[in-house]
């Protein structure tokens, strides 16, 4: 086990599995995690392997005995009527017969209907009545000589989720963990190995877990296919609930007028519809209106009476047009029904998660080391949706005046809800409370920049805060702003006083390639900061400029050891090819450190590089130097450039790079980039 697992299976004793044992258990049982790791929970919550390996096979005779498969479902009802009386595990919904005045559940997978439920056990579990809930049942077969009555009869039922925990434990527990640990822990509780993504990145995974802590969060995700939107709505916690469609009934996520029933909204903690997007869908304009005031007010109406809710709503759907595109000619939110692309719905929202910029679900991302049951984290969530703590950041930043009070609704609440994920016990320094409050500040001005394309009767807002201390101002701007200024920014206007700089800076990072650049242009010194998720980066475009015309070149970095890493000083001397004409030879020279437990691969690879560029026309050489003998990280030409590197040339984050027909795996710019620094300073 890592460190980290050490230490969580300390402080986390019995509330924390192993999270590659759910795809071992699961084998083609078609159940939702949480219900799995309940079982785990039970079985397997231990580092001791013996244990574990005990615990798997107890898990594995439950489900095989009691889940029913809906093609086996004839065996198990013959297994039933056989014994008299069999477990079973399966997803239970009831409805009231009103004309025998009775409550009858239905099995999913068992097939079996009017099975009579006890007016207690559905005060006692409400969600029965809408939506479902995966129960273990004691089962029983009687019957009866009237054949209009229903030989089954349910003797026992019990929700799959946790019964007791201690929140007191929880927050003292928390206290032993850094922030980075608490974050991997949280990462690996969800199912993803945290070392495959950037800090920004993670907080764009967490941020999905925000509408089970806070209520009436309203929270969006449209992206590409695969990148995991829906999968923490249907498989994370029994509190939330996904509608596959996106298209639901008033009755159903509301009331039912004719007979008072509380629809979604009144049982779930959190709503999410599924496959949102789509511009052919044509929902229910009395729906949308209802879901307006409630997205707004909390509330909606049954006839005279109002009622209120606090269920978060979740909008996640696919795009087909990347962000430059959508930019250019239409807006982020172009994919939706035509009744859901209005300025009145859209404004509801709290935060726009830019799923462009989360990765497709690859196999190398999913954890194996230890994370929460699921249903403790979730249980914990639901047991903060009390608590308050968007006013934390008002001791060290200030909103500007600009910010609507809309505005500042929907920072707070994300705000709040990164609070109490990452920090329950209430304890940020005053750099982590400033990340949280910029990426909530982001996440709403995601929406607000949108509405100004959508709705001309947007004012244009400053989106930032003040430094209490020092006054100092701090505008906050999306990646999409940073990266793509021209498209930003309707008409050419720029919406806040920085735009001409990100311009002049997106030009500098993903302008002209060095062929490009007009030969009497004088080169400039200059410094770049490159942001975590950024694309549009490479290095024909990042150092073409400067490294052309150079016949030698020396780089210094430390850190060239690993095959990703040594792949890019590979794609780096073959920008240098392309610079130079055939006829021109050019020597560069790498100073690296010895790979201390992989010496032998690291020295292969550096040989490989160097009899395959030869070809190229670059004479390639290297030297290994002690560990403590490097300070920085450059590239030195002899045309009087040094390029200073703050991560070296380890920019670019994981990709598939074993897939052929990936864009990113051909060219960089369609790559993830790490945040990284880079300074050009002319030698004199």
């Amino acid at each position: 086990m890592s460190a980290l697992d050490d230490k969580i299976n300390e402080h986390f004793q019995g509330l924390v599995v192993r999270k590659d044992l759910v795809k071992i258990v699961k084998g083609n049982a078609i159940v939702p995690t949480y219900v799995l790791e309940y079982l785990l929970g039970q079985y397997c919550a231990t580092a001791d392997e013996d244990s574990i390996k005990s615990g798997i096979d107890t898990v594995k005779e439950i489900l095989s005995k009691h889940y029913v498969h809906r093609n086996e479902a004839g065996l198990v009802k013959s297994v039933i009527r056989e014994k008299g009386r069999h477990k079973v595990i399966d997803k239970i919904g009831v409805q009231l017969n009103d004309k025998d005045d009775v409550y009858e559940a239905t099995f999913s997978n068992l097939g079996v209907a009017k099975v009579l439920v006890a007016t207690d056990t559905i005060k006692k579990h409400p969600k029965l009545l809408v939506g479902g809930v995966w129960c273990i049942c004691d089962l029983e077969y009687e019957p009866a000589e009237d054949k209009r009555v229903c030989p089954w009869i349910l003797q026992s039922l019990k929700p799959i989720q946790l019964s007791y925990f201690d929140f007191d434990a929880y927050i003292a527990a928390r206290k032993n963990f850094t922030t980075e640990e608490w974050i991997n822990l949280l990462l690996q509780s969800i199912g993803f190995n945290p070392e495959m993504f950037g800090a920004r990145s993670k907080l764009l995974q967490l941020i999905r877990l925000i509408p089970f802590c806070e209520r009436n969060y309203n929270l969006i995700e449209l992206g590409p296919k695969g990148t995991g939107k829906s999968h923490i709505y249907s498989e994370f916690s029994p509190h939330g609930i996904l509608i596959s469609g996106g298209e639901v009934t008033v009755p159903k996520l509301f009331v039912n007028n004719s007979n008072g029933r509380l629809g979604l909204v009144g049982y779930w903690d959190a709503v999410a519809f599924d496959e949102f997007a789509g511009r052919e869908k044509k929902p229910n304009k009395a729906l949308v209106d209802i879901m307006k005031n409630y997205m707004a007010n909390k509330t909606f109406s049954r006839g005279v009476e109002t009622l209120g809710a606090e269920a978060s709503m979740v909008f996640v759907g696919n795009t087909r047009h990347n962000v430059p595109y959508m930019l250019k000619h239409t807006d982020l939110f172009d994919e939706l029904p035509t009744v859901y692309h209005d300025s009145a719905f859209l404004d509801r929202l709290h935060f726009y998660i830019p799923g462009w910029e989360v990765d497709i679900i690859r196999g190398e991302m999913f954890s194996e080391g230890y994370g929460f049951v699921v249903d403790y984290l979730a249980e914990i969530l639901k047991n903060q949706r009390s608590q308050d703590f968007s006013q934390v950041y008002t001791d060290h930043f200030q909103l500007l005046s600009d910010i609507s009070t809309r505005d500042r609704d929907a920072i707070h609440k994300t705000f709040s809800g990164f609070m109490k994920i990452l920090f329950p016990h209430g304890e940020a320094s005053r750099d982590e409370i400033e990340v949280l409050l910029q990426f909530a500040i982001e996440g709403r001005k995601r929406v607000k920049d949108q509405l100004m394309r959508i709705d001309s009767t947007y004012a244009a807002v400053q989106f930032g805060y003040t430094a209490v201390d020092t006054g100092k101002k701090q505008l906050v701007k999306t990646l999409e702003e940073k990266q793509f200024p021209q498209h930003y920014y309707p008409h050419g206007a720029a919406a806040t006083e920085e735009a001409g700089d990100d311009k002049e800076k997106s030009e500098a990072t993903s302008g002209p390639a060095a062929d490009d650049v007009p030969k009497d242009e004088v080169l400039k010194e200059k410094h770049l900061v490159i942001e975590e998720n950024q694309k549009g980066i490479s290095f024909d475009d990042l150092f073409g400029p400067y490294l052309k015309g150079a016949s030698s070149l020396v780089i210094t970095d430390p850190y060239l050891r690993k095959f990703h890493q040594l792949r890019n000083l590979m794609e780096l001397l073959e920008t240098v090819t392309r610079l130079k004409s055939d006829d021109d030879e050019v020597q560069v020279h790498l100073v690296t450190v010895e790979d201390e437990f992989n010496g032998d691969q690291q020295k292969g690879y550096l040989m490989n590089i160097q009899e395959n560029i030869w070809n190229g026309g670059i004479r390639f050489s290297w030297e290994f130097v002690p560990d403590k003998s490097i300070h920085a990280r450059h590239i030195v030409t002899d045309n009087g450039w040094k390029i200073l590197l703050d991560r070296g040339l380890d920019v670019f984050q994981a990709f598939d790079s074993k897939d052929a027909f990936s864009l990113s795996s051909r060219l960089q710019k369609y790559r993830s980039c790490r945040t990284f620094e880079v300074t050009f300073v002319k030698e004199k």
